[in-house]
């Protein structure tokens, strides 16, 4: 018997690297799933920065599968690496609505709809520990996402739901492709996750078991906590990148 036998979960960002990667991992442990994204390659289209789609996604969950015991909030955007002072707050702002808003509506909408035992699971990242991993807006929107599942945790006190984050490091996805494929460019595969100690990039599988252990009940004691899944990268960030400000 797998070890989500008779669940139901939603997954947002199902159609490609992590999401898609959890999706196949939550089947083979006898979840049912309902892979969501906006782009093709997933069960369903929606906007996870949207609270209309949000909202009809479990709504529909709901009814087409009797209950909902997980959610896995995992879309998200990279945003880039521009400067505090090339973005716009227009850029923050479609950044935050898809990697923070969404989360945040993915707990508004499915803890109520939950039994004791559910699990809320959002994707952080290193970025959101320490500066030196990502660019201005997505580092700030996924410290939010941490501080956000601390805060829910506590909200629900009582419930019997739980909700985490999971913290991956350099992960091959189709956001973080253009940095692989830059690399191979240049002959320097070898060099992808040097900064860490285990001197290579994740893979997708890998979060996806993470992201298993915490929909499980091997995780029933581990509530408003933050994964990293990152190689140890974390332990140090040990480089910095330096911007001219004199626009700010």
């Amino acid at each position: 018997m797998g070890r989500l036998a008779g669940k139901v979960a939603i997954v947002t960002g199902a159609g490609s690297g992590i999401g898609k990667a959890t999706v196949e991992l939550f089947r083979e442990h006898g979840a049912t799933v309902v892979g969501a994204d906006i782009s093709d390659g997933a069960d369903v289209r929606v906007d996870a920065g949207s609270e209309d789609d949000v909202k009809r996604l479990i709504d529909d969950a709901i009814r087409m599968h009797g209950g909902l015991d997980i959610f896995f909030a995992n879309a998200g955007v990279s945003g880039g690496f521009a400067s505090i002072a090339d973005q716009t707050a227009e850029d923050w702002a479609e950044i935050l609505r898809i990697n923070l808003i969404g989360p945040f509506l993915a707990i508004k909408h499915a803890a109520p709809n939950m039994k004791a035992g559910g699990s809320i699971i959002c994707t952080a990242s290193v970025a959101g520990l320490r500066s030196g991993a990502g660019g201005a807006a997505y580092s700030a929107s996924k410290a939010g996402v941490i501080n956000l599942v601390q805060t829910a945790a506590q909200q629900l006190t009582g419930s019997g739901i739980r909700v985490n984050a999971i913290c991956p490091g350099l992960i091959e996805t189709g956001m973080t492709r253009p940095i692989y494929d830059m690399a191979r460019e240049r002959g320097q595969e070898k060099r992808i996750g040097e900064l860490n100690p285990l001197q290579r990039g994740g893979e997708p599988e890998e979060i996806a078991m993470a992201a298993l252990f915490l929909a499980s009940d091997e995780s029933s004691y581990v509530n408003g906590a933050a994964l990293v899944v990152d190689g140890g990268l974390s332990s140090s960030h040990p480089t910095t990148r330096r911007f001219d400000i004199r626009m700010l």
